[in-house]
């Protein structure tokens, strides 16, 4: 009504919808009620924790944020206002598969077969190279996966699709978790069935281990933090070059998926929270 009060009466406009107007009056000088206002609240702090997930955070990990918080609040009430403000997470793509392989190598066994349940840190490693498209042409990237927390414990980039840039993956994730008699299992990529990726792995007492060729399930894990990454980052952004997307990948892995994106899988914590709780490793 009071929308229209410059062009009708307010008297006029009470006859018309069966209302009185002191009635009209009383009800527009009531405050809000209390789950109104608390609404408000909720949704300003929604928009915070989305905004500070880069827009990426739907309901589910909304609502794993406000309870870390000491928020009391169901997830159905926090995708009501989400939806009300018009928030939404992103939403994943099918990945393309880098895989190439090589008929004259000969592949590790499969040492896995599709359990990756592990109760430890550094039991098993998942590793596998996905591409970021910039406007200087395709960037590498190959990461190592600890399949215990989710966290990525190696990467490396590279403008092509030589062994070294597995090389350098694994040699990271070897420097900053030293493990023993880790298993490493990837996919029958020519760089992971190479001669170098085998001595190498020989030398540092891992276990090379590669799945079924063109089943995406047998690597499992590492599809699904490639799917992460182009839904969360890659879509969202454009990059003029290869220096430009090393930069925003670091950040998104080091600065955002390790240390703070809330994993389902590790009920809603991030990967170096999983740690911190159950292992004393960082």
């Amino acid at each position: 009504m009071s929308a229209h009060q410059a062009v009708f009466p307010i008297k006029t406009m009470a006859l018309v919808f069966k209302v009185s107007a002191s009635g009209y009056y009383a009800w527009r000088g009531r405050p809000a009620s209390l789950r109104a206002a608390r609404d408000v609240d909720l949704t300003r702090k929604i928009r915070t924790i989305h905004g500070a997930s880069h827009k990426t955070y739907g309901a589910p990990r909304i609502h794993a944020e406000l309870k870390a918080e000491g928020v009391a609040i169901g997830k159905k009430r926090v995708a009501r206002l989400m939806g009300a403000a018009g928030l939404v997470g992103a939403s994943r793509r099918r990945r393309v598969t880098t895989t190439k392989r090589d008929p004259d190598h000969r592949p590790a066994n499969d040492l896995v077969r599709r359990n990756f349940f592990v109760e430890k840190p550094n039991e098993l490693w998942v590793a596998d190279i996905t591409f970021v498209p910039t406007l200087a042409g395709f960037l590498f990237l190959a990461v190592v996966l600890d399949a215990w927390s989710r966290r990525i414990v190696g990467w490396a980039f590279s403008a092509d699709l030589k062994t070294r840039v597995v090389l350098d993956a694994l040699d990271m994730a070897l420097a900053a978790r030293k493990p023993e008699n880790v298993i490493h299992h990837s996919d029958q990529g020519s760089q992971y069935t190479s001669l170098a990726f085998g001595n190498r792995c020989k030398d540092a007492g891992v276990r090379p281990s590669t799945g079924s060729v063109g089943d995406a399930y047998d690597n499992a894990m590492c599809e699904s933090f490639f799917a992460t990454l182009e839904c969360e980052l890659l879509d969202r952004n454009r990059f003029r070059s290869h220096s430009e997307a090393r930069m925003a990948v670091f950040h998104f892995i080091e600065g955002f998926y390790n240390p703070s994106r809330r994993h389902s899988a590790l009920g809603y914590l991030s990967p170096i929270e999983y740690e911190r709780k159950h292992h004393e490793l960082t």
